[in-house]
């Protein structure tokens, strides 16, 4: 026992010094821990701002002017449109402009000043069901507020408030986490094993040998993700068969587009592996990299669980970057609410530009030799 001791101690001493050699890993288990209680502390919020609302109001008069501007005075609430009839509501809500529509029935003052009950209905989103609700619940309190303004006697009700949801009437939370689980097996074969696979490359030298041969770098490249880029869509494949006889998530779009996003996506990931593993010095700081820059935003930042309207305002531009962003407005918005590249053609082109500029850094940064 006593002569393991000083060979368990050089051993010891022998990691310590080769963790503080390889700074990038250094660096990130540092980060590492700061970088989750950050995100964690601002990500984990359950209730919801700048909900955007959108009005039906066929006949406008002082009384659903004056209902328009107590929802336009709150903090919470964000009017995007007025529409005169209720065929405005469903392409708003399949490109995802609109998360709650309040339409007002004709006459509503003459009702009111009448003593007659009024009816309006609320209409929410409830791709997101827990989302739904609580926008709901803030629609129903706005009202209120606004009756108890008008004077209402007790017992005498003015305003008769029905609520509807959308696309999830039953409220079934496998429907808002499927697309996104979707989202996070996707990154995880593309990006992480890419990055991965690259740096136990350079490290072995097999990478390097590569490098000085006739191939240019954008061949390499390509020789290298193709696999992981067919793995990927046998991966979307296998999922989304998941999540319709399994889970039973509705299909209400096209399964070929969302097949091609899910390609789409998923090069975006390779590309973004690549980039990882070309700009990291072990196969260690690659893989922690990869979770760091793909997984932690993929789930905290790309409205999969917390909506990111629930973020804080200098958190939500932070969200443009990330690719799952984007991809699970596109998968929720097909599956869901059947929108198909008339309404999801921002989110389309905003992965296609990630994905040129991705590849066009990870090409580069593959030089004709190693350092």
């Amino acid at each position: 026992m006593s002569g393991r001791a000083p060979a368990l101690t050089a051993f010891m001493v022998k990691e310590v010094r080769h963790l503080l050699r390889d700074r990038q890993t250094l660096a990130i288990l540092l980060l590492l821990p700061l970088a989750q209680v950050v995100l964690f502390g601002f990500a984990l919020r359950s209730d919801v701002r700048d909900v955007r609302v959108a009005f039906v109001d066929p006949a406008p008069d002082h009384a659903t002017l004056a209902l328009r501007a107590r929802f336009a005075g709150t903090d919470r609430f964000r009017v995007v449109a007025v529409a005169p009839t209720g065929a405005a509501l469903e392409p708003l809500f399949r490109r995802g402009a609109a998360d709650v529509a309040v339409v007002l029935e004709p006459g509503l003052a003459d009702r009111l000043d009448a003593g007659e009950p009024a009816r309006v209905l609320v209409v929410s989103d409830a791709s997101d069901p827990n989302t739904g609700t609580t926008m709901q619940a803030y629609a129903g309190a706005v009202i209120a507020r606004h009756q108890e303004g008008l004077g209402a006697g007790a017992g005498r009700v003015r305003i008769a408030t029905q609520t509807r949801m959308r696309y999830n009437p039953t409220l079934e939370s496998v429907n808002l986490f499927v697309p996104g689980l979707i989202a996070l097996v996707l990154t995880l074969v593309s990006a992480l094993m890419t990055a991965i696979s690259l740096s136990r490359e350079k490290e072995r030298g097999t990478l390097e040998v590569l490098l000085v041969s006739p191939l240019r770098p954008w061949q390499i490249i390509v020789g290298k993700v193709l696999p992981y880029l067919l793995l990927a869509f046998a991966n979307a494949v296998t999922a989304l068969a998941a999540a319709w006889l399994v889970f039973r998530v509705p299909f209400r779009g096209s399964v070929a587009l969302l097949l091609a996003a899910s390609v789409l996506y998923a090069m975006v990931g390779l590309a973004l592996g690549v980039l990882i593993a070309a700009r990291t010095s072990s196969q260690r700081a690659a893989m922690l990299g990869a979770l760091v820059g793909t997984m932690m935003p993929s789930a905290l930042l790309s409205g999969m669980i917390f909506p990111v309207a629930s973020l804080p305002g200098w958190l939500r531009p932070v969200t443009y970057v990330v690719p799952a962003r984007w991809f699970i407005v596109v998968s929720r918005g097909i599956m869901l609410k059947g929108a198909g590249a008339a309404e999801l053609w921002v989110e389309l082109l905003v992965l296609l530009a990630m994905l040129v500029v991705l590849l066009a850094a990870a090409v580069r940064s593959f030089k004709p030799r190693l350092a």
